[in-house]
């Protein structure tokens, strides 16, 4: 039988962790009851850096479900580096590990299904969603919107999957071979290979759901964090290029107006309309190159995606600084 390990990374997710670990909790023992799944599978939470009593539920859940394990980080790094810490956590712990947000959004119900397409010899298996009518109007647009852009500038994804998947213990130890720091986990599973299936359901609506620096100083401190840390500002520069050539679209029709009403100097139409256009296409061309070599600079500086501050459940009282 497969040991399944399920992995779920959370934060500030006070308001659904009862639900999220009865449901999941309910399943994990049944499937063991009919053998789907072996005796020592498990649940796995990961802390990412909650301000509320995250941590406070999964340690009592820990301490009184045999089922439940629980990792904290040591701050927030965001869903994807959560999510890899808990995958790079059970790579060598189970047979399978199955990614599945706090929200329960996705229907836990074809996990079963999930693990024979698993044992029939698939090493990766999506969850993909069928239909979207719980999302509003604009959710299910942008979303659409951005599966459709990201496959025509040619990344390889699965249409409508997010990060609800299986992944075999060898799908599993060749992610863990990728070691960028820019993570789009949907995209580096694509690219691992391997026998891989899908799964359909309809998605679900979510249960439920602040000195002593002088001002020179805090200035200082303050731009020294974000440029090491951030690639915001040259993001805002590719963007601000975005907005200028769209004005000078609306600068083109002014142009073109002023002229034939008689309201302008020959030469002056053309002159305007160039440096419009051109300047905007100068910080668009800038704003996009130096967007990768932002990329770059986070690349090189090799830092760690994140850091355990402690284990509960099958490693209690371990902590790793």
């Amino acid at each position: 039988m497969t040991q399944l390990g399920i992995v779920i990374p959370c934060y500030n997710e006070e308001a659904v962790f009862k639900d999220t670990l009865a449901q999941l909790s309910e399943l994990m023992h049944d499937l063991i009851d009919r053998k789907i799944i072996a005796q020592n599978s498990f649940l796995l939470f990961v802390n990412d850096g909650s301000s509320d009593t995250t941590w406070d539920l999964i340690e009592a859940a820990c301490a009184n479900d045999p089922l439940c394990r629980g990792i904290k980080l040591a701050r927030n790094v965001g869903h994807q580096n959560a999510l890899l810490a808990g995958l790079h956590h059970v790579k060598d712990q189970c047979d399978a590990a199955i990614s599945i947000d706090a929200d329960l959004q996705d229907d836990i119900n074809v996990i079963e299904e999930m693990v024979r397409k698993y044992e029939e010899g698939c090493e990766i298996v999506y969850g993909v969603r069928s239909e979207r009518k719980t999302d509003t109007f604009f959710k299910r647009f942008t979303a659409q919107s951005f599966y459709k852009f990201t496959r025509f500038m040619g990344v390889k994804l699965i249409y409508n999957h997010a990060d609800y998947r299986l992944m075999g213990k060898r799908a599993l130890q060749e992610l863990a071979k990728y070691d960028e720091r820019n993570l789009f986990l949907r995209g580096l599973t694509s690219l691992i290979g391997f026998k891989s299936d899908c799964v359909y359901y309809a998605r679900k609506e979510r249960m439920a759901g602040e000195s002593k620096y002088p001002l020179k100083k805090m200035i200082s401190f303050a731009f020294d964090g974000i440029t090491s840390f951030s690639v915001k500002p040259i993001t805002f520069v590719l963007f601000l290029g975005l907005f200028i050539v769209v004005c000078s679209c609306f600068a083109f029709i002014y142009i073109l107006a002023s002229y034939f009403f008689g309201w302008t100097i020959p030469g002056w139409s053309s002159i305007m309309l160039s440096i419009w256009f051109l300047g905007g296409v100068q910080l668009l061309s800038i704003g996009l190159i130096g967007e990768y070599i932002g990329k770059i600079y986070v690349e090189v500086k090799r830092r760690p995606r994140y850091a355990i501050e402690k284990l509960v459940g099958e490693h209690d009282d371990a902590n790793i600084s």
